[in-house]
């Protein structure tokens, strides 16, 4: 068994592409009636695929489409020879939003969907909403428009929940208003997503066994 097959089963689902897909495709729906986003920032890594996914649902006829922003957050490590990363302890920074130019401006009075691939222990959602609210206020300060920060909102689309005690927190005032979305609630099992597989399809072949 080679180490991909190894590394899933022990981790217990994998997930393909069409999967994500139909889960991007049925959440859609809910964010536009409820959420109304128009911008969308992904997180990278896990983040990328799924955001750009989930826009072309989100795509209204005689609408542009929603832009999309990039932010790199890593909270993942790997320990040892194991392929497989578990989470560490501490979020890094790989890549964020230029204070200093436009794209920090382009967030203010805006409706902001964050998108991921999974909520695990939700620390690295914790960091991204605490840490972008923290610079749009700053950046609404700089540029005089503070006025206009009661209409920035920010809501979060995960394509996977564990059902675990998180380790992060989010402001109630967006869990209860409902601006949280989970396309699934899985158990705390470890999830291996396509564009993090070396050998796709045997990726694709398990994913599919394991449907069966």
């Amino acid at each position: 068994m080679d180490m991909l097959m190894s590394q899933i089963e022990a981790r217990d689902n994998a997930e393909d592409l069409h999967s994500v897909h139909r889960l991007c495709q049925t959440s859609a729906p809910k964010i536009l009636s409820e959420f109304k986003p128009n911008l969308i920032i992904a997180i990278g890594g896990g983040g990328y695929v799924p955001a750009r996914i989930l826009r072309s649902f989100l795509k209204q006829p005689g609408s542009p489409n929603i832009p999309i922003q990039a932010i790199g957050l890593s909270l993942y490590e790997a320990l040892g020879e194991d392929p497989v990363e578990e989470p560490g302890t501490k979020v890094t920074r790989t890549q964020w939003l230029d204070l200093s130019s436009l794209e920090m401006a382009n967030l203010i009075g805006k409706k902001i969907l964050v998108v991921d691939e999974v909520d695990d222990t939700r620390t690295t959602l914790d960091y991204a909403i605490r840490e972008l609210q923290k610079d749009v206020e700053t950046a609404a300060r700089e540029q005089g428009r503070t006025d206009e920060l009661a209409n920035t909102q920010f809501s979060i689309f995960v394509l996977h929940n564990k059902d675990k005690p998180k380790k992060g927190q989010l402001p109630s005032e967006m869990l209860d208003n409902g601006r949280y979305l989970a396309a699934v609630t899985v158990g705390d099992e470890w999830i291996c997503y396509p564009w993090e597989a070396t050998d796709i399809e045997e990726h694709d072949r398990f994913a599919a066994a394991q449907k069966k």
